[in-house]
């Protein structure tokens, strides 16, 4: 043990959207437990849109853990997530404030600056880590072969003067080195098109951090990580991960709700129920739900169903509950289905994979819900609504073979409708017995928990970051 001014500082900066918090809350704990000399300093950026946010951090409890609020900078925060570099311009006027806190909580305690933790979308904070003379490492929520496109598709524009625009709504494929099969663009995330998005900015800023820290394990994505280790210009990749989110933070109400699907589930048999769940934006109008219905009813398999509530056009807010969803559903579609199906709105995500009915799951593809499903053995059918979901998608059902496709190149913004025949096709083969992704889904989630334990990768891993950050 060493003397208490050998303490460390670092400083975690995590973009104010639950689902990034939570993961690099869960990262600041792995690094906590694994050494008492470092204390961990998490700010907040308040955003008027995220009321979970405040009610998480206070009731997440760790004694080398602290949070700390920044102000909130009212000039940006009522902005929307899909302004084109509404992320961007909402980590640079946070910027002042960081650095501010950041020196003053420093001049007040003992002990060293480690380092600052970064969001993916926190770039612009890597100028307060140059001017504190501290190094910058990036917390990448999502997965290393998407790491590994935003790398290669930089360097393209920067390097190669290619012009991103060309690639929109184009038929092109292109070898990236993170992925086995060429890359269709219609799967890349829709900002990498437009340069006033300052995606791409992002990677490049990354190649000036010290580090980065992937929620993701060597065994899921070996390909990815070996392919980003062997390039000379990317930081070291840290796969630390899987890290899952649990149950997170239930009021009353959802906890009333969870015991109810808990409930109906534990009267169905083994591995007979779809699971369809879109995540925390994921809606359809409609249009969309009727072809959804129709298909469900027209398989017979039996199904929980999490539909929201569309929010208002061009708001900020992220999809509701249906006072009574009758009213987005065909006419007879809950009589017709009684004792198969079960519409909910809000869903226990990680309650309701674990479950032994489960045994499918139609998703959005998001990088949380994909971990969640390897870590609980359930194969997904792939549905992408938006942001980097499509390419998550393409690498489930093209380069590991272990997901069944519905749409992979979706695209919510361009309103287009899965025919239910489709949606119907795609559940069928999902929940057959014999179909050959059940076993990829098997190999993969028999290692997840090994990667976590002493002697695993990502434990590895964790104890290679840990101590590049005690050396600085």
């Amino acid at each position: 043990m060493m003397s208490a001014d050998a303490q460390k500082t670092l400083v975690f900066i995590p973009f104010p959207i639950m689902s990034h918090l939570v993961s690099a809350v869960d990262t600041a704990k792995l690094l906590a437990d694994r050494d008492d000399r470092l204390y961990i300093t998490i700010l907040i950026m308040k955003r008027t849109v995220d009321t979970k946010i405040s009610s998480y951090t206070t009731k997440s409890h760790h004694p080398q853990i602290n949070f700390l609020h920044l102000q909130e900078n009212k000039s940006i925060a009522s902005g929307s997530m899909e302004d084109k570099n509404w992320a961007f311009l909402f980590a640079e006027s946070h910027k002042g404030l960081a650095r501010d806190v950041v020196v003053e909580m420093m001049e007040s305690q003992k002990g060293t600056l480690a380092g600052f933790v970064l969001d993916m979308f926190c770039t612009p904070m890597i100028d307060v880590a140059n001017e504190l003379g501290a190094p910058a490492y990036i917390f990448f929520p999502s997965g290393s072969a998407t790491l590994g496109l935003m790398f290669h598709l930089q360097s393209l524009r920067d390097d190669h003067g290619k012009n991103m625009k060309e690639y929109e709504d184009s038929d092109e494929k292109i070898s990236i080195p993170t992925y086995v099969n060429p890359v269709p663009a219609k799967v890349w995330p829709i900002k990498v098109f437009d340069n006033e998005t300052g995606f791409l900015e992002c990677a490049r800023r990354y190649r000036e951090t010290r580090g980065i820290i992937v929620n993701t394990f060597l065994e899921f994505e070996h390909h990815a990580i070996s392919s980003l280790s062997a390039e000379a210009r990317v930081p070291p990749v840290y796969p630390v991960g899987p890290m899952i989110q649990g149950r997170g933070e239930e009021n009353e109400e959802n906890k009333r709700k969870r015991e109810e699907i808990i409930a109906w589930l534990d009267k169905q048999p083994h591995s007979s129920v779809v699971f369809l769940c879109f995540g925390t934006r994921g809606s359809f109008e409609g249009g969309q739900v009727k072809e959804i219905a129709a298909a469900l009813e027209k398989s017979g398999v039996r199904f929980l169903w999490s539909l929201r509530k569309p929010p208002p056009k061009e708001s900020v807010e992220f999809p509701g509950e249906y006072e009574d969803p009758e009213q987005a559903l065909p006419e007879g579609f809950l009589r017709n289905t009684t004792g198969i199906g079960k519409v909910i709105g809000w869903a226990p995500q990680m309650a309701v994979l674990s479950h032994p009915a489960v045994g499918g799951f139609v998703s959005h593809c998001g990088w949380n819900s994909t971990l969640e499903s390897v870590w609980c053995g359930v194969p997904m059918a792939a549905w992408p609504l938006f942001a980097e979901q499509q390419v998550n998608a393409f690498q489930l059902v093209k380069d590991f073979e272990m997901a069944i496709e519905i749409k992979i190149d979706y695209r919510k913004k361009d309103g287009g409708v899965v025919a239910a025949g489709t949606i119907e096709s795609a559940i069928r083969q999902l929940m057959d017995p014999e179909n050959k992704i059940r076993l990829k889904v098997k190999e993969v989630h028999d290692k997840t928990r090994a990667a976590l334990v002493e002697g695993g990768s990502s434990y590895n891993f964790l104890g290679r970051l840990l101590e590049n950050i005690m050396e600085n």
